[in-house]
């Protein structure tokens, strides 16, 4: 007769496969959120951007005329004014603080994946490196990193744009370069337009969205 197997001897898959699901299941959401707040800060930090710009390119107009009006006169006659510079200096914070906090949230998403990784590992080491059993529907656990993967990818590189945006715009006189800058800001070109389906799709398959 075949002696009975302790409880230390028998792996403890599914437990394990639960609590790796809910956690699957709550970095999707959490990917949610973090684009959405993403979004709204995108959309703000446009606003104040829009405000430099339309600050500075008021300014220059003003100087033009003024330089027409009273050339030759005084020295200081093209000085900018104390309310340009407060305006300008008000701006920039604003932008600056909305960076950082899209920085925080960039930093979120890699530990998102950093986390949905760490899961894969695990799955990978209780199925004796096959982890292609689905958690919920058809994904393995490996594409779930690999989503996550792609999506950190697109946002860092998307903050190091909004990082050389914001050094550069209230430096720059060129209005063609201005208009470059808001653009770029608006439209987000490192941010594919298939991270939306990448999104719904993940949150499709973990149960946050119904078929």
């Amino acid at each position: 007769m075949a002696a009975a197997k302790s409880p230390a001897a028998v792996a403890p898959k599914r437990p394990v496969l639960s609590v790796s699901a809910r956690k699957i299941k709550d970095n999707a959401a959490d990917w949610h959120n973090l684009m959405m707040k993403w979004e709204t800060l995108n959309n703000n930090g446009f606003t104040t951007a829009n405000k430099i710009v339309n600050l500075k390119i008021g300014t220059q107009f003003k100087d033009n005329k003024l330089e027409i009006e009273c050339d030759n006169i005084a020295s200081d006659c093209g000085k900018l004014s104390p309310s340009y510079n407060e305006e300008l200096e008000t701006f920039c914070a604003e932008l600056l603080g909305t960076l950082e906090n899209m920085a925080k949230i960039q930093l979120k998403m890699e530990k998102l994946c950093s986390t949905t990784k760490g899961i894969c590992d695990l799955e990978t080491y209780y199925e004796n490196g096959d982890c292609r059993t689905p958690l919920f529907h058809t994904w393995p656990t490996t594409y779930f990193y690999e989503v996550s993967f792609k999506l950190t990818e697109m946002y860092k590189k998307e903050i190091r744009l909004k990082q050389t945006i914001v050094q550069e715009i209230a430096h720059t006189a060129d209005q063609d370069l201005m208009m470059v800058y808001l653009s770029s800001w608006l439209y987000q070109p490192y941010i594919e337009s298939s991270s939306k389906l990448l999104l719904e799709s993940m949150l499709l398959e973990t149960g946050h969205r119904q078929v």
